[in-house]
């Protein structure tokens, strides 16, 4: 079978999202935001999607291209590459690299960064094109109509609950209590956020972004805990983010957000709950299995230095 590779056309955001939901079954993914996404990518991310189509004109494979413009460190590309299950070993996956990395290459990208399912064949596929391994991420799967999720409980003097709709006049707070979390969130990579404008157009306005389920634990006034809740519209829930300010960590508020979250998930109808941890990031493993979170699949950061 002759597979091609190119850029995305705009009807492709549905075979897109097919194909990233078949081989990432633990990430939401819908036409609506993967149009969003490239409508909106920064520029100096020089994002790419790519696709690789069969004879018959279907998408069999994915890749997710750009430079890390918010690194700390310049010249840092990824390349993220998903093939079918369906139509694995016909040859989609290396034309997607291969043709990542040439573009990563023109754009001055020194060093690769690339997720893999943590399984032998992938391995073996990612070092034989000369890929090392890096750290590794687990995929989390709770059960979210049927778990025994903690009961509620009021929040302690001084701490309020909201939602990120309350912010709705002005979401900069939130900005600002993203941007903290997220400078020291481990990673090989690392991101600063500092572009309010492009946050609130790409993160703030996001079509995943539920801003009713969101919920913000508030100390004294002061934003100083969140679980960011996205959801698909198909019963599926996954927590972009959660984290707490520096200042105000050591005291619960990330479990007592997350928590509130949950539950407000459950009755607005959402059945599965999805979320993400570094391997090596202890404290939100703990938190995740104290909601009832069970691993549901890891994944490997590979790298390879090309320039």
């Amino acid at each position: 079978m002759t597979v091609i590779v190119r850029d995305v056309r705009a009807p492709d955001a549905e075979g897109f999202a097919r194909v990233r939901r078949a081989a990432l079954p633990f990430m939401l993914a819908t036409a609506e935001q993967l149009a969003f996404d490239w409508a909106h990518a920064h520029p100096d991310s020089h994002y790419r999607p790519l696709v690789a189509v069969s004879e018959d004109g279907g998408i069999i494979g994915t890749a997710q291209v750009g430079i890390a413009h918010d690194a700390p460190r310049p010249g840092i590309g990824y390349a993220n590459v998903y093939v079918d299950p369906a139509h694995q070993g016909l040859g989609a996956g290396t034309l997607l690299l291969r043709a990542a990395e040439e573009y990563l290459a023109e754009r001055g990208a020194r060093t690769v960064y690339s997720w893999a399912l943590d399984e032998p064949a992938n391995h073996a596929w990612a070092e034989r094109r000369g890929y090392t391994r890096s750290r590794s991420a687990h995929f989390l799967r709770l059960d979210l109509a049927k778990a025994d999720l903690p009961p509620l409980q009021d929040p302690p003097a001084g701490v309020e609950l909201r939602t990120a709709e309350d912010f709705a006049a002005d979401p900069r707070p939130l900005f600002e209590l993203d941007a903290v979390t997220t400078a020291d969130e481990p990673g090989d990579v690392g991101a600063e956020l500092a572009d309010y404008a492009h946050w609130r157009e790409t993160t703030w306005e996001h079509p995943l972004l539920d801003r009713a389920l969101t919920t913000v634990a508030v100390v004294d006034g002061v934003p100083a805990a969140f679980s960011a809740a996205q959801t698909d519209g198909l019963g599926r829930y996954s927590s972009g983010m959660t984290g707490t300010a520096p200042a105000f960590r050591g005291r619960g508020l990330a479990k007592l957000a997350k928590n509130a979250s949950l539950h407000r998930a459950r009755a607005a109808g959402c059945v599965e709950a999805f979320t993400g941890n570094d391997a090596g990031n202890g404290p939100m493993l703990a938190i995740n299995e104290w909601f009832g979170y069970e691993i549901g699949a890891t994944e490997v950061r590979y790298v390879r230095t090309i320039g």
